[in-house]
């Protein structure tokens, strides 16, 4: 099965860059110095109409931990309710309890107002107590996939659990390695895990924008 690669962008350039090089969805995102938020509505809008592969949308209020107040679980819903209205192609969000374990009833609501739209549970998973648990009441909440690093800071320190999580998975919800994902790693995470879905920004040192080259190195070396 080939593998497919997801391309963090923080702004409209970096999708038209990731979509001409070869991705095969986008991730959008703004806040970039916090590792993502919500991108507002006219940049989404623009981005849709520009490229031409699937683009999920980051729905997070704001950086920092993952644990919401009422009022913006609120926002959160809202911005669900938006971006459906624009037809993205996915949504991406995680929401947890101070006891850092998953906040079933919160991330349930949020799955069932995009259906059918599918919904990413994104790396506040590294955060969760007890992932074993977690992926299972994840899979229960009808996210289509789980955007990881192992539980570890990044792909490559989080191999051996990336490996466990796709075993325990299954057929049953698409486990995506992120976080630290390069064209020098892209192999081994893939060969040791059985993924067929990986996620980069893509950025090289010193940038802002998606490297094409880099996307193209991530594509060739994950299929190789």
């Amino acid at each position: 099965m080939r593998v497919q690669l997801e391309i963090a962008c923080f702004n409209p350039e970096s999708a038209n860059i990731a979509a001409q090089a070869g991705a095969d969805r986008i991730e959008l995102c703004d806040g970039i110095e916090v590792g993502g938020t919500t991108p507002d509505l006219d940049t989404t809008q623009k981005v849709l109409t520009q490229v031409p592969i699937p683009v999920f949308v980051m729905v997070r209020p704001r950086g920092g931990d993952f644990v919401y107040t009422d009022e913006e679980f609120l926002t959160m819903k809202a911005t669900v309710a938006e971006f459906k209205k624009l037809q993205v192609h996915g949504m991406v969000f995680g929401i947890l309890k101070e006891d850092d374990t998953l906040d079933e009833e919160r991330n349930r609501l949020l799955v069932a107002l995009a259906h059918p739209i599918p919904c990413t549970f994104h790396r506040a998973f590294d955060r969760v107590k007890h992932w074993e648990i977690a992926l299972e009441h994840i899979i229960d909440c009808g996210f289509s996939t789980i955007l990881t690093s192992g539980t570890k800071a990044n792909v490559v320190e989080g191999i051996n659990i990336l490996q466990a999580i796709q075993q325990q998975a299954g057929d049953r919800i698409t486990i995506m390695p992120g976080g630290g994902l390069r064209a020098s790693n892209v192999r081994q995470i893939v060969d040791t895990t059985g993924v067929h879905f990986v996620h980069s920004s893509a950025i090289t040192e010193g940038g802002t924008l998606a490297n094409p080259e880099e996307i193209k190195a991530l594509k060739r070396e994950s299929n190789a």
